[in-house]
């Protein structure tokens, strides 16, 4: 009997020492950026404030703020400091091309997130809350991982911060910077050339608007020589066109607003008189054509 308990203590022993090589072979198969992510949890995305920053509600009805982690899009509601994006020059052109770029990733998100069931997944080397109390998480909407695609088409820069996926994410930033894509075309915003009609840009639709004279578009000239505007015509998706007069010249980076009601023109302001709102609520798409009938730009949101 002695025997006979001394092979069980031994096969006992042997197995339990298979088991943990097995253990530790499991551990060592996850990645590191795996082995960060702590924990997840499901919520519906129900505003988009910016193109980093949305409003959540959990299963149980209460709410938070999320700051998608490790990422920066250009400023919508304020200034952009063009310091804080490589290469892009510190100028009046820089400043309203990362405005714009910043419209464009405020799109981008409510595209891919609003009124959507997505994932918060959290990292456990970065914090759990940033700046005025939000929740710092990765976002993911049908297993995409939403911060990086943002850094991949260029509608976003890596934030200088720590977090796990931080080289991945640069990467993903280089591969855009190269490509010219996004923002990145704000590193030389004054590419237009010389008088080139494509200098001109529809940088801002304010549809929404309270008073029809509110209602307005921005035009700005990109470019570093006056562009000659004569014959130019913006529209909307419904052929509300407005027709730029001779002789009307935009200076190089100069804007020109042109409002959907009536008022007197100037070099800064022009009124299209509609009469009656014409720029979506939910979505329209501005074009410019020269006197040519060609596309100068095209703007959708």
């Amino acid at each position: 009997m002695r025997g006979n308990h001394s092979l069980v203590a031994v096969f006992v022993a042997a197995l339990l020492v298979t088991s943990a090589g097995v253990a530790t072979a499991g551990v060592a198969a996850d990645s590191p950026s795996n082995v960060s992510i702590t924990d997840s949890v499901t919520v519906t995305v129900t505003s988009v404030t910016d193109g980093d920053t949305v409003d959540v509600e959990y299963q149980n009805g209460s709410t938070d703020t999320v700051r998608l982690l490790g990422v920066d899009t250009p400023e919508v509601n304020g200034e952009n400091t063009p310091s804080e994006y490589e290469g892009v020059p510190d100028t009046q052109a820089g400043s309203e091309c990362l405005a714009s770029a910043g419209d464009d990733a405020s799109q981008y998100t409510t595209s891919a997130l609003a009124g959507e069931t997505v994932t918060l997944k959290f990292d456990s080397e970065a914090d759990r809350r940033g700046d005025y109390g939000r929740l710092l998480a990765y976002v993911y909407a049908d297993g995409e991982n939403v911060n990086r695609d943002l850094v991949e088409t260029g509608n976003a820069r890596v934030y200088d911060s720590a977090f796990s996926k931080s080289e991945t994410f640069y990467d993903a930033e280089a591969d855009a910077q190269d490509a010219g894509d996004g923002l990145w075309t704000c590193q030389s915003p004054d590419d237009g050339g010389d008088g080139e009609t494509d200098a001109v840009s529809i940088d801002w639709v304010y549809a929404e608007a309270d008073a029809l004279n509110d209602e307005r578009v921005k035009l700005t000239n990109d470019g570093d020589s006056a562009v000659d505007m004569s014959g130019f015509v913006l529209s909307d998706a419904a052929d509300h066109e407005y027709a730029f007069p001779d002789g009307f010249t935009l200076d190089p980076g100069a804007s020109v607003w042109v409002h959907s009601g009536s008022g007197t023109d100037d070099a800064d302001d022009r009124y299209a008189a509609f009469g009656s709102e014409v720029w979506n609520d939910d979505g329209d798409t501005a074009t410019l054509t020269d006197a040519d009938g060609d596309t100068v730009d095209e703007r959708s949101y």
